[in-house]
C-alpha cells in the first residue's frame, strides 16, 4: 500500500509539473509578443471581384498615357462659338489690310523742309544743323547730311558711330538735329576759314534730293578733320560726339 500511495504522489507531481510547464510557455508567447501557430488578431481583406479590380485600374492614370480632358458643353471653347473663328457666325473672317506693310515715309526735301545752321557755346569749334518738316504729311531725316564747305568738291566725313538706332521721322512741325565738328586735333591741319555751307539731303537709297546754301556764322573755319552726324531726334544727341 505505501509503494502504492509513493507512485501516485509522483504520478501526481509529474502532471501538475508539465502542467505548470505549459502554462509558463503559454504566458512567456503572450509576453513576448508571439502568436501560438494557426492564430490570428485580424480577420484576412475581403476578396476583390474581377469586375472591382477591372474598375479601379480603369480609374488609376496609366504611365505614359495623357489624361483625357473633358470637352466644354456642346463642343465651345473660351471665347469662341465652336467653329474655331471666334465670334465670326461660323463665317470666315474677312481678308484684312497687312498690319506690317507700312506706307513708304518720303524724304525731308528742299520741297518739304527748311535747314539753318547756327553756332554752340558746347562743346567748342562745333556747329548745330537743324532740319525742320514744313510739309503737311511726315517725313524722314535719312542718314546723315552731305556738307560741302566753300563748295569743296568732296563731302565732309560722316561720323558713323552717331547711327541712331532708328530713321529720324518728323512730323509737320518737327525738327531733327545733326552735329558738325569743325577740327580735328589740335595741330594737325591749318583751319581755313569758311563763308558758305551746302547741305545736300538725301533719300533712304542715300542718293540725292537736292542741295541747300546756308550762310556760315562769322569766323567758322575748318580743317578738313571734322565730322558730321547722322540725323538726331533731340539736340543733346547730336552734340554729345
Amino acid at each position: 500500500m505505501r509503494t502504492n500511495r509513493i507512485r501516485t504522489i509522483a504520478l501526481a507531481a509529474t502532471a501538475l509539473a508539465a502542467t505548470l510547464s505549459l502554462t509558463a510557455c503559454g504566458g512567456d508567447d503572450k509576453a513576448m509578443g508571439t502568436k501560438p501557430a494557426g492564430t490570428a488578431d485580424t480577420a484576412a481583406p475581403a476578396a476583390t471581384s474581377t469586375d472591382d479590380k477591372a474598375q479601379s485600374e480603369s480609374d488609376a492614370p496609366q504611365a505614359g498615357k495623357p489624361e483625357t480632358q473633358t470637352v466644354p458643353a456642346e463642343g465651345k471653347h473660351a471665347g469662341g462659338n465652336g467653329n474655331g473663328n471666334g465670334d465670326n457666325n461660323g463665317k470666315k473672317p474677312k481678308a484684312g489690310p497687312n498690319e506690317n506693310a507700312t506706307a513708304e515715309i518720303p524724304a525731308c526735301t528742299p520741297k518739304n523742309s527748311t535747314v539753318k545752321v547756327s553756332s554752340v557755346s558746347r562743346p567748342i569749334n562745333h556747329l548745330l544743323l537743324t532740319v525742320t518738316n514744313t510739309g503737311s504729311t511726315n517725313c524722314s531725316a535719312y542718314y546723315a547730311p552731305f556738307l560741302r564747305f566753300d563748295g569743296a568738291q568732296a563731302v565732309y566725313p560722316v561720323l558713323d558711330d552717331s547711327k541712331p538706332q532708328a530713321v529720324v521721322t518728323l512730323a509737320p512741325g518737327e525738327e531733327a538735329y545733326a552735329g558738325i565738328a569743325l577740327l580735328g586735333e589740335p595741330g594737325d591741319n591749318e583751319p581755313i576759314p569758311s563763308d558758305n555751307l551746302g547741305v545736300i539731303m538725301v533719300d533712304k537709297n542715300n542718293e540725292s534730293k537736292g542741295e541747300t546754301t546756308l550762310k556760315l556764322p562769322a569766323d567758322t573755319a575748318t580743317d578738313g578733320l571734322g565730322f558730321v552726324t547722322y540725323w538726331q531726334s533731340d539736340v543733346e544727341n547730336a552734340l554729345m560726339f
